[in-house]
């Protein structure tokens, strides 16, 4: 797709396979910048309920078919696709309104985050398309009957309804997380911006990579979609929180129990510390941010500074150092490298701000700007930074209440830390606040007083200012959403929000069964201990229930000092008789658990070169008996799980490892994490 700068392109949206124009007239969407036609947007004539049946039965069928790291070699071919192409996506992105700078966060910070889940899902979830969710319970005590929480993906669509100003991040935010799961995405992009998004689309879509169905894109209304939702499907929307209420409230929504995040506008805070002066490192980083803040996207992001909270004995340097920051602020076409900040996304989205900041300046003065003018451009969007000032925010109520969505906050006073958590808490829930302070009594103070009413903390100081990612910057591994006027959603938060798009099931059985659903050997389902030793086997020799059962090794004393003094352990309870025999848990000298540990591996080890390569881990180790000399240990080795990767010639193996006394007691049990090769020639 090319848009012209001349005549504008019509909208197609991508349904059932094919791009697809609306009948109707449309809605002109209009250059930020000039105010000259950009491109018409329309859904006319869509069927909706085709859509959605369209990809719940091609894209989630194909999805579901793949594996975790499937899935996550898609993401990272799409991300790497998008860089190729990224210079098309920001010249079209100015016409948004966006700087450079701005652009950067929505296209290449969206990239960013397709690659950051390529990388957790191949990293941190097996390759498989099953996930197990904790450890098996136990329902009987002779290991007959047990239980395993699984996740599977749901069998819906992922219907994703997003704000205008992120086209780009805000979309493969969603669909990162989405995709990893094994979910189908139907895309609806706000309007005014949806040019950008319906490009990266067609862009993705270019690169085959993607199976059909498992994207579609909604240029306009979603018409009935809603009405056609069942309990199997996703809903997530990022805008104001009527709409998003009014869409909650939704009939099938409300009567199916359809999962539905929202991400609402919040009157997020900073909170500048009392340990604070003006000639503190905490006091410059502070003004910048606020700066930051109001200007990056022209103040119109839903993690933005709405409010800043100060110690009243600074609010006079407050308003100079700010003042004079924001002086400095150049508005004007984004293309433009002196530029700071370019429009706001549409005029009605400037008068909008206008109207809101009138609600405001009931309760507060103008600080700096001009709230009635709008230099830079006539026929654009231009709207300049407004800093107003509330000089008695405990009993105010609109500045906790009203946003402004531009380039607007409101300074506010405290006389004490907890009068600013109070008035944090007066937001009614926020997506983020931030806490400037070089005191770690000020922080504890104040995070832990606020942080139930919000979904993400920045602490920033001097220690951590050259890699803090900012106030208002989501990263993929921290939840990005927020509690009460926030929506009370979670996005992202590392495999949280992968988790948001799958099933949580119990599975209860016998061992035998619970091992077939899962990939994953229960104890007490078959083992074959004939054949060769396991780690001869690689994994293409390798299964599921391969076991080893091992000689015997008696512990010695001589055995417990020598390890004692050759790795310095010399705690008492390997030391004194007496002094072990007085602890509670033990009878007398005993073994270390690392030595128990040490001389298991001894026992199952293969010492020849072979497809075992390395041991990279020990999970969930437990000490259960106490080891004495004279006890004699034996292993049980069990291949537990299998797990090869899709871009190496190795995979992972984890083997359960059980080590019992001469009784028959358990005296330690974890799982050892190996590489394993492949193929291996003998």
């Amino acid at each position: 797709m090319t848009i012209s700068s001349s005549t504008p392109t019509r909208l197609e949206s991508y349904v059932c396979g094919s791009w697809t124009a609306g009948t109707g007239k449309g809605q002109t969407l209009l250059d930020a910048v000039t105010g000259e036609a950009v491109a018409v947007v329309d859904s006319t004539g869509l069927d909706f309920a085709a859509i959605r049946e369209y990809g719940r039965q091609t894209g989630g069928k194909a999805l579901r078919a793949m594996t975790f790291h499937e899935r996550a070699g898609m993401l990272k071919a799409l991300g790497l696709a998008l860089l190729e192409c990224k210079d098309e996506l920001y010249a079209l992105s100015t016409r948004t309104g966006a700087t450079r700078r701005d652009s950067w966060i929505d296209i290449e910070g969206g990239i960013g985050t397709l690659l950051t889940y390529s990388s957790k899902g191949r990293r941190e979830l097996p390759n498989t398309s099953v996930l197990l969710d904790g450890g098996i319970e136990r329902l009987s005590k002779d290991n007959s009957f047990s239980a395993q929480h699984i996740l599977t993906p749901l069998q819906g669509v992922a219907i994703h309804i997003n704000a205008f100003n992120f086209p780009c991040w805000g979309m493969l935010e969603k669909l990162a997380p989405t995709w990893l799961a094994g979910m189908p995405a139907i895309v609806k992009p706000a309007s005014q911006t949806s040019y950008l998004t319906e490009l990266m689309v067609r862009r993705m879509l270019d690169t085959g990579v993607l199976p059909e169905g498992a994207l579609q894109l909604v240029c306009g209304s979603v018409g009935d979609l809603l009405s056609h939702v069942d309990g199997q499907d996703v809903v997530t929307f990022t805008g104001s929180a009527s709409t998003g209420r009014m869409l909650r409230s939704s009939r099938a929504i409300v009567e199916n129990s359809v999962r539905f995040t929202m991400e609402a506008d919040s009157l997020n805070a900073t909170v500048l510390g009392t340990d604070v002066t003006p000639e503190s490192p905490e006091f410059t980083l502070f003004v910048r941010e606020v700066v930051n803040e109001m200007t990056v996207k022209a103040g119109q992001k839903c993690t933005a500074i709405r409010r800043v909270m100060v110690p009243r004995a600074l609010v006079p340097a407050v308003q100079t150092a700010l003042s004079e920051a924001l002086g400095k602020v150049v508005v004007g076409d984004p293309a433009a490298e002196s530029t700071k900040m370019g429009p706001l996304a549409s005029q009605d989205q400037r008068k909008e701000v206008q109207e809101r900041v009138q609600e405001l300046l009931t309760e507060t003065q103008v600080w700096f700007g001009q709230p009635e003018q709008s230099d830079a451009g006539a026929s654009g969007a231009f709207y300049n930074p407004v800093l107003l000032y509330c000089d008695q925010p405990m009993s105010a109520k609109k500045v906790h209440d009203v946003e402004a969505f531009g380039p607007v906050s409101t300074v506010m006073p405290y006389d004490s830390l907890d009068e600013a958590v109070a008035l944090v808490r007066k937001g009614q829930g926020s997506l983020v606040t931030s806490v400037f302070s070089y005191d770690p009594s000020v922080v504890q103070h104040v995070v832990l007083g606020m942080a139930a009413f919000n979904g993400r903390i920045l602490v920033s100081n001097r220690d951590s200012a050259k890699s803090s990612t900012g106030h208002g910057s989501p990263v993929p591994g921290v939840v990005h959403g927020g509690p009460g006027r926030a929506g009370g959603g979670e996005e992202l938060g590392g495999l949280r929000s992968v988790f948001h798009y799958m099933q949580r099931t119990g599975v209860q059985g016998p061992p035998t069964m619970l091992s077939a659903v899962t990939g994953r050997w229960v104890a007490g389902a078959p083992a074959q201990t004939e054949g060769p030793h396991p780690f001869r086997k690689s994994l293409a020799e390798l299964k599921i229930g391969d076991q080893l059962i091992t000689a015997k090794r008696t512990v010695s004393l001589d055995d417990i000092e020598h390890f004692a003094h050759f790795t310095g352990d010399t705690f008492y309870a390997h030391m004194d008789e007496e002094a072990a025999k007085a602890n509670p848990f033990f009878d007398g000298r005993v073994a270390h658990g690392y030595l128990v540990v040490s001389f298991a591996a001894g026992l199952f080890v293969e010492s020849a070169p072979g497809p075992v390569l390395a041991n990279y881990g020990v999970d969930n180790l437990r000490f259960l008996t106490p080891v004495y000399a004279g006890d004699t240990l034996g292993v049980q080795l069990t291949c537990k799980e299998i797990n090869p990767r899709s871009s190496a010639e190795h995979g992972e193996v984890r083997w359960d490892c059980e080590v019992t006394n001469q009784n028959g007691d358990v005296v330690a049990l974890y799982d050892v994490l190996t590489m394993v090769a492949k193929s291996w020639e003998n």
